[in-house]
């Protein structure tokens, strides 16, 4: 068994998990273990998949000393599909090392916009990837349910602390004028690259009824999930992941032989919800 980098000298908190997982986040393939009922995330792979170096993420993890005593070296099977010991945190300890790592130093836009995503979302995904584990009522006592309570109380009121401080970085007035502006331009420059494309490719891309099937369940699903969370557009939201997923810049130029799968794909997220 391989050791991960910078795991050397934790070997006594070295834990041998229940259940390993591993959470699609986006596209990044997290890996979630859960030992004693608690969840405890991987951190390497996030640094790798955010393209920063990993070597100062885990010195300013031991400078912490909160996140430095909650660290744990857990048994897990990486993307090579060998087992190593990789340094974790429990999922409630995630939001505070996400926070502690500044999107101002990236130069790379793309690469500070997945950070913040990262920072917003990725709490959300792993908790309900382990939900039912974790709220499974235990056999043994009342008192052991009502710490389990506890704890998810704790780590959702984390999460909600998490996504205020977002906002209250994020808020700048001018730079939100840019990015509508901006906005405005890439829109504008979609529309015409789809014109382009389906005067290219019109064989490849679906039917006119076939766009707007898309459009109308992309639609449907929005209104429920702002049903959820009334503070996002979720409209916009949707048809980039979809966009991102599939390639392309416009559902209407969606390949005829990727129709089913995206009507599957927004099939699946609607009940996930």
């Amino acid at each position: 068994m391989q050791k991960e980098d910078g795991g050397r000298g934790n070997k006594e908190r070295m834990l041998a998990p229940q259940e390993s997982r591993v959470v699609d986040f986006y596209g990044d393939m997290l890996l979630v273990a859960l030992v004693d009922d608690v969840a405890y995330v991987a951190l390497r792979p996030i640094v790798d998949f955010l393209g920063v170096d990993w070597a100062p993420q885990y010195q300013r993890l031991q400078r912490d000393e909160v996140l430095d005593e909650e660290r744990r070296l857990v048994v897990m099977t990486g993307a090579d599909g060998k087992q190593r010991e990789m340094v974790s945190l429990p999922l409630e300890f995630l939001p505070g090392w996400l926070f502690g790592m500044s999107g101002t130093r990236f130069k790379d836009a793309k690469k500070a916009a997945k950070l913040k995503q990262y920072r917003r979302e990725c709490f959300r995904i792993l908790w309900r990837a382990f939900q039912t584990d974790l709220l499974r009522p235990p056999s043994p006592t009342p008192s052991s349910s009502t710490s389990l309570a506890q704890v998810r109380d704790l780590a959702l009121a984390v999460a909600q602390m998490a996504e205020q401080q977002i906002e209250l970085q994020g808020q700048v007035i001018t730079v939100n004028a840019r990015v509508d502006r901006a906005a405005v331009v890439v829109n504008d420059l979609q529309r015409r690259l789809s014109s382009v494309e389906r005067r290219v490719l019109p064989p490849a891309v679906i039917s006119e009824e076939q766009a707007a099937e898309i459009s109308t369940t992309v639609k449907a699903l929005a209104e429920l999930m702002v049903g959820k969370d009334a503070g996002k557009n979720h409209y916009q939201g949707i048809f980039g992941e979809l966009y991102r997923r599939f390639g392309i810049s416009s559902y209407k130029i969606i390949r005829q032989e990727d129709y089913q799968q995206v009507l599957s794909f927004l099939s699946d997220w609607r009940a996930s919800l």
